[in-house]
């Protein structure tokens, strides 16, 4: 008992709406990027380049945002003097 694929009515409309959706999808920006090796590189170039400049920004914010939070504790005495020889040390190198 073999059936035949009926190929006509809904089946067609599904087609033809399956053909249009994988031409939208190769005409994707994505995808057109990742078809050729060189802008695939540029752009894995140039995004790493974005994350290691936002990786520095943020850690140079946040330690000096530490800095100054720890340069404000004078009670704790381990931590003060710490904090203030941090500082101390960065006037100096400026």
């Amino acid at each position: 008992m073999t059936e035949k694929l009926d190929l006509t009515g809904k089946s067609h409309e599904d087609l033809a709406r399956l053909s249009r959706a994988l031409e939208t999808l190769s005409n994707h920006r994505f995808v057109r990027i990742h078809n050729s090796i060189w802008l695939l590189m540029w752009y894995q170039f140039v995004r790493g380049l974005a994350l290691g400049l936002g990786t520095v920004i943020g850690a140079s914010a946040l330690v000096s945002v530490v800095v100054l939070l720890l340069s404000q504790v004078e009670f704790v005495p381990i931590l003060g003097s710490w904090a203030t020889q941090i500082i101390e040390e960065i006037q100096q190198a400026n």
